[in-house]
């Protein structure tokens, strides 16, 4: 076993290992456990009195009812000071006037049905955004505690953080990838469904990358380590989430915007109904059923779920606030490099000189450029990896940073680099025959002083962009724009035919910034991007979105959205299910509102008590909550039909 090593997570964004922060907060414990408590007290009270009052003792069953509403009235009044302090002016208000003046005038059963009524509600709410959240919880829950480790023949177990890069993992069937890295057996079956929600594994061949947080569905494999657990994709993800669900999510924004004008209308009402009639009952028959609930609860609960199946498939939204955004989006503004694109650089052809094959020059240039973090040598290097190349280790190896490399494979010498570095290298003037389309780049190798190939290679464009683009349209996107810092006819070259509607190049990262300002008369923007200069246009966005949580730290800081793998198409899923949560939280409300204020106005004609008051709206909660509740069941139709 390795000797303990001092915990480097203390100059990451965490303060402690990943397996220490699976708890749950004391507060929020506690929080619930109030909630809980008041609504057996007001239960209690309620199932109490009315046991009294069958008995024929009125005077204990006003006292029990008392009982059970003045700790949730009491709990109720401190929020409302709270919410006051910072502030906001909630609809809570109405339901601690309706129990207060319940109890002024003796309607005490009413009191207590509405007490009942609002702390079942608050601990119904509780219950189901702890349902919803249950897509996030899954992924911090599945942090793994230790790694198994090859060293010197035999293995060990080490902590997280003993894990660095060059290290082999053994992966055992049913652990969670601790590291991201490249399959170092002959294959491997990954279930990646915490992390992007495919529904099926996906078999990897050597040399191919495994993320993260990914389940080992089929035998035991090694992995070469990549990055630092601390620095991979899972630990960027609980990094996400954590800050997502510590976030101050404004999850009654709709309620916010009709509370003041619902307040008012309440009082008048109930004032109208009380001075017309002389009758103070009416006044209270007036708020208790005018007690809003519907706005209270069903606008978090519909949002919240909406959360949770956004991270389902991948997509991880930074709290309500952007979700309500994202199903207003009408603007689109995509990045190039690593958005439309795959960001590295793909082998597109090969050209072979004096007598080599295919296979021989990608052996000697992924052989030799093992020894490079070029990232055209390293996508060499994965390219041999992919089609099981055995690699030997080069020797005396020589680099010119960005012209190339030379050194010793299999006793020959090797140099690889570009055209004009091999050619200067071996004293050739030769060039490759074929022409060099725009966009792509000529790697050359020579083997014992002989030009022996070229490779070419490109940044492609994604496969399926163009019915992106189309899908992206179904969903009320009507404006798609590509900002970009490369050349122009790069741009239009690997954009062509996919269907933009402009094409913006050459831009710095202030001049994307002020791009999306001007599309902004077109309605909200959103943006999509990657790097470390995406992320003041992703932050001047009305939202922004960060491509995969291993892309640039600014830009998932200042993102939005994070889609945790990197596809494009997770935009999809995102913004149908930000819509469809929206809408049931619409509908949720107004048919709430709607059927309470109908009350209210029978109330106010004396068509009904407190105590029925207090019984409607009840069901009214209930409705309205198991509709918002649906958002939970959401399932995406666009992009989705050939979805695994």
């Amino acid at each position: 076993m390795s000797k303990p090593r001092p915990n480097r997570y203390t100059t990451e964004p965490f303060s402690m290992p990943l397996r220490w922060r699976r708890k749950k907060p004391m507060f929020s414990l506690t929080y619930d456990r109030a909630k809980s408590a008041l609504f057996l007290v007001a239960m209690l009270g309620l199932m109490s009195g009315l046991g009294f009052f069958a008995a024929d003792r009125p005077d204990a069953a006003t006292l029990a009812w008392r009982t059970g509403v003045v700790p949730v009235l009491i709990a109720l009044v401190v929020e409302i000071i709270r919410s006051l302090w910072r502030g906001e002016v909630g609809l809570d208000i109405v339901a601690a006037l309706s129990m207060s003046a319940a109890l002024v005038f003796g309607e005490t059963l009413a009191a207590s049905v509405v007490s009942v009524m609002y702390s079942g509600g608050t601990f119904l709410e509780s219950f189901a955004e702890g349902r919803a959240k249950r897509e996030m919880s899954a992924l911090l829950s599945r942090v793994p505690g230790t790694a198994t480790r090859h060293a010197n023949g035999t293995l060990e177990d080490v902590e997280l953080d003993e894990i660095e890069p060059g290290n082999l993992l053994l992966i055992h069937q049913g652990a969670v990838v601790p590291a991201d890295g490249y399959i170092d057996s002959e294959h491997a079956i990954l279930d990646k469904s915490a992390l992007t929600g495919e529904s099926m594994p996906v078999q990897l061949g050597r040399g191919e990358e495994a993320l993260s947080g990914s389940t080992n569905a089929g035998e035991a494999f090694d992995l070469h380590v990549r990055h630092r657990a601390t620095d991979s994709t899972y630990a960027g993800i609980v990094r996400l989430v954590e800050a997502a669900q510590a976030s101050k999510a404004p999850m009654s924004r709709l309620a916010d915007r009709y509370s003041m004008l619902f307040l008012a209308v309440t009082i008048a009402l109930a004032t109208a109904a009380w001075w017309f009639t002389g009758d103070p009952v009416r006044a209270v028959a007036v708020l208790v059923v005018a007690t809003p609930c519907p706005l209270i609860l069903a606008v978090p609960v519909a949002l919240v779920a909406g959360l949770s199946r956004a991270a389902h498939f991948g997509v991880l939204i930074k709290g309500a606030k952007p979700l309500e955004a994202l199903a207003q989006i009408g603007t689109l503004v995509l990045d190039k490099t690593g958005t439309l694109t795959d960001g590295r650089p793909q082998i597109v052809s090969t050209e072979v000189h004096n007598g080599m094959s295919d296979d021989e020059v990608l052996y000697f240039a992924a052989a030799l450029e093992q020894a490079s973090k070029h990232p055209m040598a390293q996508a060499i290097v994965t390219a041999a990896r992919r089609k099981g190349v055995m690699l030997p280790v080069p020797d005396h190896v020589i680099e010119r940073p960005g012209e190339g490399i030379s050194g010793t494979v299999s006793g020959r010498l090797v140099t690889v680099g570009g055209v004009a570095f091999v050619n200067q290298q071996v004293g050739a003037t030769a060039v490759a025959s074929r022409i060099m389309n725009v966009g792509t780049v000529v790697v050359a190798l020579a083997v014992d002083n002989k030009i022996a190939g070229y490779i070419t290679m490109a940044d492609a464009l994604r496969t399926g962009t163009a019915e992106l683009i189309s899908n992206l349209r179904r969903l009320g996107i009507g404006r798609i724009v590509l900002a970009t810092g490369d050349r122009r006819a790069v741009a239009e070259n690997i954009t062509s035919g996919i269907g933009l509607d402009a094409v913006r190049s050459e831009l710095t990262p202030d001049q994307k910034v002020l791009l999306v300002v001007a599309e902004r008369k077109n309605g909200p923007v959103m943006m999509v991007g990657d790097g470390v200069n995406d992320a003041p246009a992703l932050a001047a966005a009305d939202i922004g979105v960060a491509m995969g949580a291993r892309g640039a730290a600014a830009s998932a800081e200042a993102a939005d959205i994070v889609l945790l793998v990197d596809h494009l198409d997770r935009l999809l899923p995102g913004i149908e299910i930000a819509k469809r949560s929206r809408r049931i939280a619409m509908e949720s409300v107004v048919a709430g509102i709607g059927m309470s204020v109908v009350g209210m106005m029978a109330a106010a004609l004396g068509f009904i008590t407190p105590v029925q008051g207090a019984i409607i709206q009840e069901m009214i909660d209930v409705a309205v909550i198991l509709n918002s509740m649906r958002a939970l069941g959401i399932k995406p139709q666009i992009g989705q039909e050939n979805a695994a």
